[in-house]
């Protein structure tokens, strides 16, 4: 079958993908390191410099997707949703370090349950994403990655409310309440970030399917 016109022209620069490729994985990275930071917490302090080092990586990641978008003229998705994907993607590693970073500069000695459970879910929902951007290469259907990802979203946001709510419930100082409720605020923050990815993942496969 002779090739359709429109693919003659299309644009053949599949760098973008396995950028987006490497951001999934290092945030998957990022919420892995960080879910076992705080499951062996305060042991596993040292690992906020692994994290760290993850931000840096993302950080990197998204540099070298903007350069590219300044030196190249056609490309194989709107410039503006690579824009977006690139930001989404790191505001996750953001978030997930951010974590690591306030529980040094706290002090915490010990880790709530809730924060545990939160980071759990956040190692899922990076999981998700990082299995539904090869996909996008070709367009496929990632629905099933993305109602996964909209459901932990929803279980992020309900562990949240509890574990703010838990905060005013047992006489807690009120210093530590600030810093758990800083804390948890950016895991949700995390979190909140992939279903961001996942919009915008979404929106990409529909645009060009």
């Amino acid at each position: 079958m002779p090739p359709r016109l429109g693919d003659l022209f299309a644009p053949r620069d599949r760098a973008y993908f396995e950028l987006f490729e490497e951001a999934g994985r290092n945030a998957v990275l990022a919420a892995d390191l960080l879910e076992r930071m705080l499951v062996n917490f305060p042991d596993s302090r040292e690992m906020a410099g692994e994290i760290l080092e993850c931000e840096h990586e993302g950080d990197r990641i998204t540099h070298d997707i903007i350069d590219r978008l300044n030196h190249t003229f056609v490309t194989p998705i709107d410039r503006e949703d690579i824009l977006q994907l690139a930001s989404a993607l790191d505001d996750i590693v953001d978030y997930t370090e951010e974590v690591a970073d306030y529980l040094g500069l706290y002090k915490i000695e010990a880790p709530m349950a809730q924060a545990q459970r939160l980071a759990g879910v956040l190692r899922d929902a990076t999981r998700q994403i990082a299995g539904a951007i090869p996909l996008i290469r070709e367009f496929k259907n990632i629905s099933d990655q993305m109602v996964e990802v909209h459901r932990l979203e929803k279980e992020g946001d309900r562990l949240t409310r509890e574990a703010i709510a838990s905060l005013f419930e047992t006489g807690i100082d009120p210093m530590v309440v600030i810093r758990w409720k800083d804390i948890f605020e950016r895991l949700e923050n995390a979190i909140d970030s992939t279903e961001r990815v996942a919009f915008i993942l979404e929106g990409i496969v529909i645009k060009n399917a």
